[in-house]
Order: structure tokens, then C-alpha cells, then sequence
């Protein structure tokens, strides 16, 4: 399933609703925690087609569950936004007053699996989420220890 973003930051919230709305019939509840580490996945990703392309994207879902019966409970979630810039993302270090440029260090401290590969004229972001029964240890732990650990890593999608 896909959703077509135009180049407006309020494409944002409606990307966030879009991704909560298919989550019905996936067997993931809304207030589960894979589905909120999701929904802020979708919002990072987009945020960043948006802003840092000034372009139409689009946003891929693939649930477990979705339109299937007796899926594993074990599946992966896969999110994925495809934009028309060529430009690779880029890693970069922020201020740790900064208010911005830290989307895909979440990104990558949230989900299990992430990356990126060119696509026609532009690229393909994509991140995975591995369903389980563990909760998710979030980014602090995926840096190791608390948020101060996390200041200055960033990057930036372009």
C-alpha cells in the first residue's frame, strides 16, 4: 500500500493518520509500541522527503497481517519513502542545542534495519521493524546510555 506526499510540510500529519489507518487489520494494536515506534518512523522519513527535497515523494507500508489471513506474528514491518532527489543521505553533526538533524540517527536507533538505494531519477529510504514480543529499547540504548550521548549525531536526508 502507498501514499503520494506532496512537497508541503502538512503532508506530515496526514502521512502519520495514513499509517495509523492501516494498522487495522495488521493484528498490530495503536497503542502498541511497534506501532508507535512506526508512526514516528513514518513521520522522520517524510518529514525529511519533504523538507529536504522540496519534491513529491512516496510512502510504502508493508504490514504483517494486512489483507492475509494466519500471518506470522513474527513478520516484518517495512516502511519505505521514495523521492525524486538523487542526493545520498548525509551524515552530519549538529549542536546539541539544535532543533533539527536528527531524523535518521532516530531512524536508526528505532528500527532494526534501515538503509537506502537509487531509485529511477531519485532514491528509496526504507526502514524495517522485526515484530516481536521484546519491547524496544529506543535510541538511548541503541547509543549507549542516555540522550547526552546522543547529542551531535545526526544526519540529514537530501
Amino acid at each position: 500500500m502507498q501514499l503520494e506526499i506532496r512537497p508541503d510540510p502538512a503532508e506530515v500529519g496526514r502521512a502519520r493518520r495514513w499509517a495509523r489507518s492501516r494498522l487495522a487489520g495488521s493484528g498490530i494494536a495503536v497503542d502498541e509500541s511497534l506501532a508507535e515506534t512506526l508512526i514516528l518512523l513514518v513521520s522522520e522519513l517524510v518529514t525529511n522527503a519533504v523538507v529536504h527535497t522540496g519534491r513529491p515523494a512516496v510512502l510504502r507500508l508493508s504490514l504483517p497481517g494486512a489483507d492475509r489471513e494466519g500471518a506470522d506474528e513474527a513478520a516484518t514491518v517495512r516502511l519505505e519513502v521514495a523521492d525524486t532527489s538523487a542526493r545520498a543521505p548525509v551524515p552530519r553533526c549538529v549542536d546539541g542545542d539544535a532543533t533539527g538533524g536528527r531524523g535518521l540517527a532516530l531512524v536508526d536507533g528505532l528500527a532494526d534495519r534501515w538503509g537506502w538505494s537509487p531509485e529511477g531519477a531519485g532514491k528509496r529510504i526504507w526502514c524495517e521493524l522485526d515484530r516481536c514480543s521484546e519491547p524496544r529499547q529506543g535510541v538511548a540504548v541503541a547509543y549507549g546510555g542516555g540522550l547526552a550521548s546522543f547529542e551531535g549525531l545526526a544526519f540529514e536526508a537530501v
